[in-house]
């Protein structure tokens, strides 16, 4: 059985430092402190289906370092609160909030996103949640509960990275969940479970490209800097982070393991304007 990788751990621990923003930067083109497999012109699209403005609120659910949150207030304007069970990317998010002076407009909570969540029901106009669904257990119960924080008219936004589309080892799941806890889903079941909690499916795409290109881009250039980043996380979280993103290309360029969005609302049926 494949070790657990200290990979969150890692990544917010050294968030801000040069030699992971360098390699970020190279990793995605375009470094929004993400520490998925979004980029910015796929958040930039993302966005446009929310359409989010100055009178919308929005929860990020495992919002990481608060970065890619911070981007999206920026951009369109909407209130954000943010909660992630990581407590170093979480002290990051705030940090920046205090630094930014954006206490008005965002807020960050340490909490568990798979849990029920402290706000009244109807409180938001969207969710999102991106590359984090499969570490939430129960999945119908994750949507039940964002159908309760949403108001009549809003919408949930989500990326699943790890729908079964192809024959898997045991070895190749073991390496692909040595990081955390992980919910493989097989094709069609997210889907399924939307409908029956009462949500209209509006877009389902394949990101699965996205996912290739950013796992591959991991590998490589964390190796390139190996040395520095050996002597940071140690040699077993390196190299156990390496055989991660090897593993995780390997399987989207095969398609065994595929990347879905998914865009639904609260009761829309219409599709024509979205």
């Amino acid at each position: 059985m494949s070790k657990q990788v200290k990979h969150y751990e890692s990544q917010y621990s050294n968030f801000q430092e040069n030699l992971y923003r360098e390699i970020r930067a190279r990793v995605y083109g375009t470094d929004i402190g993400q520490n998925s497999w979004i980029t910015a012109d796929e958040q930039d699209m993302f966005m446009d289906w929310l359409r989010l403005d100055s009178s919308k609120k929005l929860l990020d659910v495992a919002c990481g370092s608060g970065e890619t949150t911070l981007r999206i207030n920026k951009s369109t304007n909407c209130s954000v609160v943010g909660v992630d069970v990581q407590e170093k990317g979480i002290k990051n998010a705030l940090s920046l909030v205090k630094e930014k002076k954006l206490e008005a407009s965002v807020n960050f909570i340490l909490l568990d996103g798979g849990k029920r969540q402290p706000f009244d029901t109807g409180t938001f106009d969207a969710i999102i949640c991106i590359d984090a669904i499969n570490h939430l257990p129960k999945r119908k119960k994750v949507f039940q509960e964002w159908y309760r924080l949403l108001k009549e008219d809003g919408c949930i936004l989500f990326t699943d990275p790890i729908v079964v589309t192809g024959m898997l080892t045991k070895e190749e799941i073991e390496t692909r969940a040595s990081i955390g806890y992980f919910l493989f889903t097989a094709d069609g079941v997210n889907e399924k479970l939307l409908k029956e909690t009462g949500f209209t499916v509006l877009k389902e795409i394949d990101r699965t490209d996205n996912m290739a290109m950013i796992a591959r881009n991991w590998e490589v250039e964390r190796e390139r800097k190996s040395t520095a980043l050996i002597s940071i996380e140690g040699h077993d979280t390196f190299e156990g982070q390496q055989d991660f993103f090897k593993t995780c290309a390997n399987l989207a360029e095969g398609k065994h393991l595929s990347r879905y969005a998914y865009f639904a609302g609260k009761g829309k049926t219409d599709q024509k304007d979205i």
